[in-house]
Order: structure tokens, then C-alpha cells, then sequence
């Protein structure tokens, strides 16, 4: 057990017995010092949970830091060697890319080019007979149609980027579940395309009832899919996820013309070594340039570490001045009170309390008016916090669930400690230099 010395516990006792005999002046003390030290604990949670916001939105584009990505030209070769390398892996996946169009068969979708449902005219691409294409990067390219099929009409359809899956991809980006479930891996592959949507595309297709015929490039007829979840990837662009052994049943694989997919990316755990390894062989193996055969670790919180921080050093800056004032309070309410105190502390010196011993009086009872003050600060930021999740939880997703950081307690507890010692230090001073005659006064 830690015991305190004898001269800091009688500091304690002694500056606590003068905080509860001056409740009026401790109180103004922490009125004055509540602004600055809540406004510390504000910043700290804010910049915390815009960190944990912004990392979490991140993860859904990007991926989980750590993470072993690649992305390779999507054509028979590239998509059947990785989907062949990576069959049964856990730690493994590829994602092959291509458009796919859910609807009425030979008309315009209403959404030309995968383009999200409320931007007007279509998209970039819309109205001139090409569709629309982007890769996770954000990189977009126009696929032209073919100038001998029929002229399409308006109809009801709906255009989506298709994901092909070889494994769980939630490793690597933890899409949050909407409704319904995700795809199981574990099952054999069923003829009709079990598909999850992502919330703009469920938004489509709440907003239109278009046919369940689902028409893919390549493939050798139109598959009936059956919609069984919706996510939250926090992508603006319609998007469905599908099996890969799903779509081979309706799109071969190998050809001679060769390409129904139009991008592909591997993600990889950081422990798939010996996958990577072998990757890089096959695919060098079939003729791909070594150059284009490049991963990369996805390092998100590096890449936004020093944004986050210029962000955080500027409000903990002006939150320091607004501390400032509470410190200015508490060192005039302490000046004020030594002035009262003189006969007291003159006759402690006199009955032979050390100098050191009357500072610490004076700078106990302000150290622990700072914390009190952060006490009360980081409860009421505890439970402002918890009120915004309850109330704006379902609105916002990263709002919901919301725990307080121990980042802003920490900061909290620092900045009252810092206040109390900085405001109490002229008062102790002060007061450790009463002299033993002035006892004589009274």
C-alpha cells in the first residue's frame, strides 16, 4: 500500500478542511476554471472521434490497416489464376469487377453507368451510348457499348457495379450490416446469384420494382439473382456483392475473347506471405509484367495521423487560451484569500509549520479545486456524449454506440492539475513569505 508522507498528507487534510470552510470562493474558483477545462476535454473528444470516424469510414473504402492490396489488369488470366491461388483461403480474397444491369431486358437504365440515383442526368457517361466504370481507387473509365446491339429504350433497369467475392472481404473492410445477412462462403454455389446490395443501391431498387433479371457481360444467359442483404460500404455508387463461383455458373471464366471483368484487387493479411509469394509467380508465369504485379500495405492511420493532429494542436490552442482565463480566476480568488489569511498562516509559522508546508496548504486546496473541476467536466462531456448517440445515433452511423475516449479524461485531469498548480502557485509563494511577526497584529 502507498502511503503519503507526513507533510503532503497534512496538506491534504488541511487545504481540504479550507476548501469546505470557503464553499463560496471554491465555488467561484471552479465556475471560473469550468470553461477552460471543459473546453480541453471537448477538443480531445472531438478529435478522437473524428479520428475513430474518419478511420472507420476509411476502412470501409480502403481497408483495414495492414492489409496486402494489389490491383491487376482484369482478364481471363489475371482473374482465373487469383481466384484458383485464393480458392478456400481465409486470409485471401480478390474482387473482380464488372457492371451488371438488373431489369427489363434491351432498355436505358435509370441510372446510367452505375451512377447514384440522385445525381441528375445519369452520370458522366450517361446519354452517349457508354457506361460507366470505377475501381476502388475512385479511378472511373467509360466502357463503350457495342455499336451493332439494339438501340436500347427507356425501361425499367437498374445499373450496378458487381463485386465478385472469392472469400469474406469484411476482414479487410468491415461493411456495417444494414438488414438481411451476408454471403456464405461455406455453402455450395446456387445457380440463382444470391447478391447484397449496398445502401445506394437498395435505394434504387426501393424506388423502382424492375424485373429480378440480371444481364452480365460475358455471360451465356441472364441469371435470376436473389437480393438477401443490404450493407453500408460507404460507397455513393450502387454496388452488389456476389460469389465468384456464383457468377462462373453464368459467366465462363476462361475465353477466347477472354474479359467479363474489368478490374481486379487482391487483399491479402499481413500473415499471407507464402500467398503473395506464389501470386507473384503464377502471375509472372502467365506472361503479366513484373511491374504490374505491385503491393502495397494500406496504412490509413498513417495517412491521416498528421491532419488529424494540425487539426487537434489548433482547437487544443484555443482551448488553452479559454483555460487561461480559469487560471487568471482561480490566482485572484487565491490572492484575495492569503490577504484574509495572513493572521492564520503567520500563527501556523509561529507554532512551527514549515514554509514548505504552508505553500502546499495553498496549492493542495487549488490542486483540488482542479480536480473537482475536471471531475465535473468529463461527467458532463460523458454524458452530453451519450445523449448525442441515443439522439443522432440513428441518423449518423458513426454516432452510434459512441464511448467516451480515456484520451479526453486523461486530458481532463491534466489541464485541472495544471490550472490548479499555475493559479496557485503566486498564492503559495505568497503565502510561505508571511513573516512570524505579523501574528503579533492580532
Amino acid at each position: 500500500m502507498i502511503r503519503l508522507s507526513g507533510r503532503f498528507r497534512s496538506a491534504l487534510i488541511i487545504g481540504g478542511q479550507g476548501i469546505r470552510a470557503r464553499k463560496t470562493r471554491t465555488l467561484l474558483s471552479m465556475v471560473s476554471l469550468f470553461l477552460g477545462v471543459m473546453a480541453v476535454v471537448v477538443v480531445q473528444v472531438g478529435a478522437e472521434t473524428a479520428k475513430n470516424a474518419r478511420l472507420a469510414d476509411l476502412e470501409l473504402h480502403v481497408g483495414k490497416d495492414g492489409t496486402r492490396q494489389a490491383y491487376l489488369p482484369g482478364n481471363a488470366d489475371t482473374i482465373q489464376i487469383s481466384q484458383d491461388t485464393l480458392k478456400g483461403r481465409t486470409d485471401a480474397v480478390a474482387v473482380s469487377t464488372t457492371q451488371a444491369i438488373i431489369g427489363e431486358p434491351n432498355v436505358n437504365p435509370v441510372n446510367p453507368g452505375a451512377a447514384p440515383f440522385d445525381q441528375p442526368g445519369g452520370g458522366p457517361y450517361a446519354g452517349g451510348g457508354a457506361e460507366m466504370y470505377c475501381d476502388p481507387r475512385g479511378n472511373c473509365q467509360p466502357i463503350q457499348a457495342a455499336a451493332d446491339g439494339p438501340v436500347p429504350v427507356p425501361g425499367k433497369a437498374i445499373e450496378l457495379s458487381l463485386s465478385a467475392l472469392t472469400g469474406d472481404i469484411r476482414q479487410f473492410r468491415p461493411f456495417r450490416s444494414v438488414s438481411g445477412q451476408w454471403l456464405d462462403f461455406s455453402s455450395a454455389p446456387s445457380l440463382s446469384p444470391r447478391i447484397v446490395l449496398n445502401r445506394e443501391a437498395a435505394k434504387g431498387f426501393t424506388r423502382h420494382q424492375v424485373p429480378a433479371e440480371m444481364r452480365v457481360e460475358g455471360a451465356v444467359a441472364n441469371p435470376t439473382p436473389r437480393i438477401i442483404g443490404v450493407i453500408d460500404d460507404g460507397n455513393p455508387q450502387p454496388t452488389a456483392y456476389i460469389r465468384a463461383d456464383e457468377l462462373h455458373n453464368w459467366v465462363p471464366r476462361a475465353s477466347d475473347d477472354g474479359d467479363y471483368g474489368v478490374g481486379l484487387q487482391l487483399m491479402l493479411a499481413p500473415t499471407a506471405g507464402d500467398v503473395e509469394q506464389l501470386l507473384r509467380i503464377r502471375l509472372a508465369a502467365s506472361g503479366i509484367p513484373a511491374e504490374q504485379i505491385y503491393f502495397e500495405t494500406i496504412q490509413a492511420r498513417k495517412d491521416i495521423a498528421k491532419e488529424l493532429a494540425l487539426i487537434r494542436w489548433i482547437f487544443l490552442g484555443m482551448a488553452g487560451l479559454v483555460l487561461l482565463i480559469g487560471v487568471a480566476g482561480i490566482l485572484n480568488v487565491g490572492l484575495a484569500t492569503i490577504g484574509e489569511r495572513v493572521e492564520e498562516f503567520a500563527l501556523r509559522r509561529a507554532v512551527g509549520t514549515s514554509r514548505s508546508l504552508l505553500a502546499g496548504i495553498v496549492l493542495a486546496e487549488t490542486l483540488l479545486t482542479g480536480l473537482l473541476t475536471a471531475a465535473a467536466a468529463i461527467g458532463l462531456s460523458a454524458l452530453a456524449l451519450t445523449a448525442i448517440s441515443a439522439l443522432f445515433g440513428d441518423r449518423e452511423p458513426f454516432l452510434k454506440d459512441l464511448v467516451f475516449p480515456w484520451q479526453a479524461g486523461v486530458a481532463g485531469v491534466i489541464a485541472g492539475l495544471a490550472a490548479g498548480l499555475l493559479g496557485g502557485l503566486i498564492p503559495a509563494i505568497r503565502a510561505a513569505r508571511i513573516p512570524i511577526a505579523t501574528v503579533m497584529r492580532a
